[in-house]
Protein backbone atom coordinates (compact mmCIF):
# COMPACT_ATOMS: atom_id res chain seq x y z
CA UNK A 1 0.00 0.00 0.00
CA UNK A 2 1.29 3.84 -0.93
CA UNK A 3 1.92 5.72 2.08
CA UNK A 4 -0.32 8.59 0.21
CA UNK A 5 -3.16 5.89 0.30
CA UNK A 6 -2.41 4.68 3.71
CA UNK A 7 -2.70 8.34 4.97
CA UNK A 8 -5.86 9.07 3.34
CA UNK A 9 -6.86 5.31 5.10
CA UNK A 10 -5.74 6.90 8.84
CA UNK A 11 -7.23 10.36 8.17
CA UNK A 12 -9.13 11.63 11.24
CA UNK A 13 -12.32 13.56 10.09
CA UNK A 14 -14.67 12.99 12.25
CA UNK A 15 -15.61 12.59 16.18
CA UNK A 16 -17.57 10.48 18.42
CA UNK A 17 -19.01 12.25 21.34
CA UNK A 18 -19.78 10.42 24.19
CA UNK A 19 -21.21 11.00 27.96
CA UNK A 20 -19.64 9.78 30.81
CA UNK A 21 -18.70 9.86 34.56
CA UNK A 22 -16.69 12.91 35.11
CA UNK A 23 -14.85 10.54 37.79
CA UNK A 24 -14.29 7.42 35.06
CA UNK A 25 -13.17 10.12 32.64
CA UNK A 26 -10.53 11.94 35.13
CA UNK A 27 -9.01 8.55 36.13
CA UNK A 28 -8.71 7.25 32.62
CA UNK A 29 -7.19 10.35 31.54
CA UNK A 30 -4.35 10.01 34.47
CA UNK A 31 -3.89 6.42 34.02
CA UNK A 32 -3.38 7.27 30.06
CA UNK A 33 -1.03 9.58 30.89
CA UNK A 34 0.82 7.57 33.44
CA UNK A 35 1.24 5.15 30.92
CA UNK A 36 2.69 7.82 28.69
CA UNK A 37 -0.42 7.12 25.79
CA UNK A 38 -3.09 9.63 25.45
CA UNK A 39 -7.08 9.08 25.76
CA UNK A 40 -8.00 9.25 22.53
CA UNK A 41 -5.38 7.26 21.35
CA UNK A 42 -6.29 4.25 23.62
CA UNK A 43 -10.35 4.93 22.53
CA UNK A 44 -9.19 4.51 18.93
CA UNK A 45 -7.01 1.52 19.40
CA UNK A 46 -10.49 -0.06 21.45
CA UNK A 47 -12.42 0.33 18.50
CA UNK A 48 -10.54 -0.89 16.03
CA UNK A 49 -9.77 -3.78 18.28
CA UNK A 50 -13.80 -4.26 18.21
CA UNK A 51 -14.27 -4.17 14.62
CA UNK A 52 -11.64 -6.45 14.38
CA UNK A 53 -13.23 -9.05 16.34
CA UNK A 54 -17.13 -7.93 15.72
CA UNK A 55 -16.79 -7.46 11.95
CA UNK A 56 -17.23 -4.16 10.31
Amino acid sequence: MSSKKKNVENKKDSQLIIRINGKQRDEFVSLCEELDTSAAREIRRFIKQFLKENGS
